[in-house]
């Protein structure tokens, strides 16, 4: 496969931001590219970060003399929490622009430091996505390996990468920095979870298989979040005169981020996975259009007591006293013919008078698109077209 570049969907900000992001997702080459002029600062240098560590304050001579609104690049910003005191001060007394990057905000937030008070947004890179990739998305490859930007660079070297990857982050991000007591018990969790993608979260049967407390689960889970290695799914709860699932899904960041964790890297996948893999890259481009389009709305699924779902409830205006909530509906399927009876459930969603459904959409691997009374169905490539195009939400 040829070398390609591809072109992150994320907009510089105009003023200072914590840039946030699992590891290897491209946070530092984006730093790079859009802001080639900045004065630089790595922490991993280990001569930097003992200098600074000790003495916050020398940030500023190292610096020099910049003008109004010039950029400062500071990369693995959790690693001197202290540091955004000088930060602070320097935004202030300097009017510079900083760019404060890292893979978590939980040391920062467990460290009690001051997060700069509103003077810094927030923006969040994950792994590529259709429309970064152009030309070069392979259904096909991602749905086994993800959108890592090393795997999609050398694919031949998927497995081995995604296994160093696990390794690499356990080691670092949760072995080193002391965030769990003992390692033996996250790792039997990590394996669970992993295999767990894409489905309702019952804290007490993971604490049975993992032998570990119930209390520790929460923890867990936890930690996966702020190191943004997944994300939780809540269910929709429109209250529609039936009884409605409450407990979420959890989703791991990038499908073979969870194909890795849950051991099964060298293993065939079978349908069932892949099934899981389709909706788990669905979700992964909703988040990243929701978030780098600034939509900032609600992703959810709904499913009632009896088991009818939809795999995706996206709600682009809120319930008022006046006027009720407007939702799209997805429903996600690893076929290549369409069939009507999963239609079901959004059409009975949509007869409710306590909620307005203006869309809804059926996902499939086959390769036509069809019209159905008020539904679309689409070919998975037709669908993230038309989302990245702003034609979704």
């Amino acid at each position: 496969m040829k070398k390609f570049h591809a072109k992150r969907s994320l907009r510089l900000p105009n003023r200072s931001f914590f840039l946030f992001g699992p590891r290897g997702v491209g946070k530092t080459t984006w730093l790079r590219e859009v802001l080639p002029d900045a004065s630089y600062f790595d922490l991993l240098d280990s001569s930097l970060y003992l200098e600074l560590s000790q003495k916050p304050g020398n940030l500023e001579p190292m610096v020099g003399d910049l003008q109004k609104n010039s950029w400062v690049v500071i990369d693995e910003i959790q690693k001197i929490p202290n540091l955004l005191d000088e930060v602070h001060r320097l935004i202030e007394a300097k009017r510079w622009r900083f760019a404060l990057c890292g893979s978590s905000a939980r040391k920062l937030r467990r460290a009690g430091v001051n997060l700069l008070g509103g003077r810094a947004i927030t923006r969040n890179l994950d792994a590529f996505s259709y429309k970064e990739l152009g030309d070069a998305f392979d259904a096909e490859f991602s749905l086994q390996w993800g959108f890592l930007p090393y795997v999609q660079l050398d694919r031949k070297n998927a497995p081995d990468i995604l296994n160093s990857y696990v390794n690499t982050y356990i080691k670092e991000e949760i072995k080193e920095e002391g965030i769990v007591r003992s390692l033996p018990p996250f790792l039997r969790f990590l394996s669970i979870a992993g295999q767990l993608n894409g489905q309702l979260v019952n804290a007490q049967n993971i604490s049975r298989e993992a032998a570990v407390p119930r209390s520790s689960v929460d923890v867990y889970f936890s930690i996966l979040e702020d190191t943004l290695l997944g994300h939780f799914l809540p269910a929709y709860r429109p209250n529609v005169k039936v009884r409605e699932q409450t407990h979420p899904k959890f989703y791991w960041f990038d499908p073979g981020v969870a194909r890795a964790a849950a051991g099964l890297l060298f293993e065939p996948v079978d349908r069932l996975w892949k099934g899981t893999a389709l909706e788990n890259m669905i979700y992964h481009e909703l988040r990243v259009y929701n978030l780098t389009q600034n939509k900032n709305r609600p992703i959810s699924f709904y499913r009632t007591g009896s088991g009818v779902e939809i795999d995706f409830v996206i709600e682009i205006r809120k319930r008022q006293a006046s006027s009720n909530a407007h939702i799209v509906c997805l429903e996600v399927k690893m076929a290549k013919k369409w069939d009507r009876k999963w239609e079901r459930p959004m059409r009975s969603l949509s007869s409710s008078d306590r909620i307005n459904v203006d869309k809804m959409i059926g996902i499939y691997m086959g390769k036509r698109a069809y019209h159905f009374d008020g539904l679309d169905v689409l070919p998975l490539k037709d669908f993230l077209k038309r989302l990245h195009q702003g034609d979704v939400f």
